[in-house]
């Protein structure tokens, strides 16, 4: 017996050492994939900047900036896929790296209640810290870092032409970026005469860094800022951002906690957290909600979300409920009809609510925005085309019966920013 296992172990030994030839055989016909150094060199790489809100943690690293508190050993990366525990210290992959760049109505975001009918200059990176079945972005939401292009086209100013019977046209001057810093953003921004700046397309929580730093710049040179996020944030790095942003859109994207893990792999109480906080922050906030087919469709499903919005954030918070069209992993279900919308804004106006629109359906009554009181329409619209503006020339007044309505309706100075964050984590 013991001639036998000697006999074994012997087997055992050489088929090892086989399997380990044969291993590095492979390994040098077929190298593996590049390493990190070699996708994003250290030396001299704007991409790469040290993060905020942080803490080194069991030789590893804890992200704090959003609910999932990522625990990151060595060269570990965030659900995120844009933050990497490098050297001992959390690193964002993304800032000054850009993958989306464009000029849109504001009406596009959507954003309703700030400065109708203006152009927003609008940046995404790669990257998401939600998984969003439905999500019309996931091209650049759901990508790495290291998959972008090396260079990003991106509007950079406006020229203005007149045309030979008197009528004025504009053409936006394009440039390629292998790097878009705060100040290039800036610049852009106002040199295609935009009167703010997105965050958008993608999660802007998840390139936190460049959002500050290009905020910041932003409302030193008088533009607005505008954050559209699922609102996936703790509280701590919210409070430093609020005073910066002029509109927070939030994705609210069901009332129910399954629906939320099922359908983005997130939880709804931290959302309902990041509105609240908006809210105590004094920060103007619209609620989106996308009405998806068979998943969030219920007439309860709009009651709870609209008594949950009027009791904490206020009858006069912006909600739209915005139609979802097949998209990314839910390909196998219909667009929504637009009586689930229409009933879904009956609701919520039945609720209390006095501002809600539906989204994505353009000419539906429900893009305009009325006077509470008279019920007159202030504000028409046709998708992204403004027909009518009533506010902006009455400085925000319903110019019948002189209601005041919430939001920003006048390119007026803006205060200066506070102080900056001090610190890195």
């Amino acid at each position: 017996m013991a001639a036998v296992l000697q006999a074994l172990s012997a087997l055992l030994a050489a088929l090892a050492v086989f399997v380990s030839l044969a291993a590095a055989s492979l390994i040098s016909r077929f190298p593996p994939p590049r390493t990190f150094a070699e996708l994003f060199p250290a030396k001299d790489n704007p991409s790469i900047a040290e993060a905020r809100f942080w803490a080194p943690a069991c030789n590893g690293v804890v992200c704090f900036l959003c609910p999932r508190h990522c625990f990151l050993p060595e060269g570990g990366r965030g659900l995120c896929k844009v933050r990497m525990n490098s050297g001992g210290k959390l690193k964002t992959l993304v800032y000054a790296r850009p993958v989306s760049v464009h000029v849109d109505p504001i009406e596009k975001k959507p954003v309703f209640h700030l400065l109708p009918g203006t152009w927003i200059y609008s940046i995404a990176t790669a990257g998401c810290n939600l998984r969003c079945a439905a999500c019309q972005n996931w091209e650049i939401s759901q990508a790495y870092p290291e998959q972008a292009p090396g260079k990003t086209p991106a509007p950079a100013g406006l020229t203005l032409s007149v045309s030979p019977d008197g009528r004025m046209f504009g053409s936006f001057e394009q440039k390629e970026y292998a790097s878009m810093t705060p100040k290039d953003v800036v610049d852009a921004a106002l040199g295609t005469r935009s009167k703010s700046i997105a965050y958008t397309y993608s999660e802007p929580v998840v390139f936190y860094e460049y959002m500050y730093d290009t905020a910041y710049l932003a409302r030193e040179k008088g533009l607005r800022n505008v954050m559209v996020s699922a609102g996936y944030i703790n509280r701590g790095p919210l409070k430093k951002l609020a005073p910066l942003m002029d509109v927070v859109k939030i994705d609210l994207k069901g009332f129910d906690e399954g629906f939320y893990r099922s359908f983005a792999g997130g939880e709804l109480r931290f959302v309902l957290d990041t509105l609240k906080s908006l809210k105590e922050h004094g920060v103007l906030t619209e609620v989106v909600n996308l009405v998806v087919p068979t998943l969030n469709d219920k007439p309860e499903d709009f009651k709870r979300l609209s008594v949950w919005v009027r009791d904490n954030l206020g009858k006069d918070t912006p909600v739209f409920f915005s139609r979802f069209s097949p998209n990314y992993r839910l390909q196998n279900l219909p667009q929504t009809p637009v009586e689930t919308l229409t009933l879904a804004r009956d609701i919520a106006m039945k609720e209390g609510l006095r501002y809600v629109y539906v989204g994505n359906a353009s000419g539906h009554p429900g893009e305009n925005t009325y006077c509470p009181k008279c019920r007159r329409p202030l504000v028409r619209r046709a998708g992204y085309a403004i027909l009518e503006n009533l506010l902006t020339p009455n400085n925000g007044r319903c110019p019948y019966d002189g209601t005041r309505i919430p939001g920003v309706w006048a390119d007026e100075p803006l205060k200066p920013p506070p102080k900056a964050a001090e610190g890195k984590r």
